[in-house]
């Protein structure tokens, strides 16, 4: 045997025997895999996107995905580092949601982001609890997904829409008096009329301020004895949080009726279908809503709308949940690089916690103890068949 022989045989054996102890050291290929990841992300920092990928719910959280995957795009670094967007798919499915939050935990990331769907990141929180897993829904308004001390979220709670439209109405509109119309036995409802009232009683310091609340039924098409009461009281304003359908109805009904009274409504509203279908019927209605990419409410909205029209087309109007997503991802990396880590989940929650005037791109954003934004509220209103930006309610009450 030659001597080049006898060394390639050394040299291979010595490559047997490395391998068989690196093998030696796992109990299985899929815990080598993992301490082979593990090493990897020493250089990059993962973000996890909890999301429905697939399933009924793909095409809404579509927009939420597009305003993370821009923020990443604009911002890719955390700590110095690459941030590694890692896709869990819930498949639009309570059962398949739970899977996915259990496989970002395995995969160690560092902060999750979403779901769409309430149900799904609800899912996910006691997971996510468990782990000491920070994570921030987008889009979710549902007060029980921030009940969990490691869940956050960008978007308003649904009662929050209340305390702005009644803080629009008091000094955009210098009204005094409301009616509030609203479905019976319907907690979204119920929610934004009671924060309505409190607030209006509360900057008009007149416990009169409400001078009816009405309801109707759900699946009701006839509104009329609603509307002779809204007619009679000649009140200038009827708060009515409801459906894109049942506001068109009602308001129909109530030009038909000759009801002059402004009616004030929520985001259900901010939609091409509310336009459309309610015409003449809806003309100066008001609402209150997520984004308004009308008007720039920080230097980051401004960013945001320009690096979106380069992405997407100048003609594209981006939806509310887009710039939700792209400030979900903004949050992330502010905490993280606050904390100083990727790798302390207490640390990082202890930072969003602290978040106060973070300037994102859907305005000034400050985390209460509950993990919810307090934050501008744009209001909106119908003019010549088109929405017009009206008032913004800036976060200077005391919640």
């Amino acid at each position: 045997m030659t001597q080049k022989r006898k060394k390639k045989i050394a040299l291979l054996c010595s490559a047997v025997v490395l391998i068989m102890s690196l093998l030696g050291g796992c109990a299985t290929f899929e815990n080598f895999e993992q301490g082979f990841i593990a090493k990897k992300t020493e250089d990059v920092v993962r973000f996890g996107i909890y999301q429905p990928l697939s399933g009924t719910d793909k095409e809404s959280a579509e927009m939420e995905i597009r305003g993370i995957e821009l923020a990443h795009k604009l911002f890719p670094q955390a700590l110095g580092k690459e941030v590694e967007l890692i896709y869990a798919d819930n498949k639009s499915d309570v059962f398949a949601a739970e899977a996915a939050a259990k496989e970002l935990v395995e995969k160690r990331v560092a902060l999750v982001l979403g779901s769409y769907g309430n149900a799904l990141s609800l899912v996910g929180s006691d997971i996510f609890k468990e782990a000491k897993l920070p994570a921030i829904a987008v889009t979710c308004t549902n007060p029980l997904v921030t009940s969990s001390e490691f869940y956050f979220r960008t978007c308003f709670v649904d009662s929050f829409q209340g305390n702005a439209a009644a803080k629009f109405v008091k000094e955009n509109l210098a009204a005094t008096k409301a009616i509030v119309m609203k479905q019976t036995d319907n907690d979204y409802s119920a929610a934004m009329s009671k924060m309505f009232s409190d607030k209006l009683v509360a900057l008009t310091e007149d416990p009169n301020a409400i001078v009816n609340t009405l309801e109707f039924k759900k699946g009701d098409t006839d509104y009329s004895a609603q509307l002779d009461e809204i007619l009679m009281s000649g009140v200038p304003i009827v708060y009515l949080p409801c459906t894109e359908e049942e506001g068109i109805a009602i308001l129909k009904q109530a030009k038909e009726k000759g009801v002059t009274a402004t009616f004030v409504g929520t985001d259900k509203w901010d939609t091409d279908t509310f336009l459309e279908k309610g015409g003449q019927a809806v003309e100066g209605a008001a609402f209150t809503t997520l984004f308004d990419a009308g008007s720039s409410l920080t230097e980051m909205s401004t960013l945001f709308l320009e690096e979106y029209q380069k992405e997407y087309g100048i003609e594209e109007k981006p939806e509310s949940a887009v710039a939700l997503g792209f400030d979900a991802y903004l949050l992330a990396v502010n905490a993280l690089n606050n904390a100083g880590t990727a790798l302390d989940g207490e640390a990082i929650r202890d930072q969003l916690f602290k978040t106060k005037e973070f300037q994102g791109t859907t305005g000034s954003i400050s985390l209460n103890a509950s993990g919810d934004p307090i934050k501008s509220v744009v209001i909106e209103a119908v003019e010549n068949g088109a929405f017009v930006h009206k008032y913004t309610a800036e976060p200077t009450w005391g919640q």
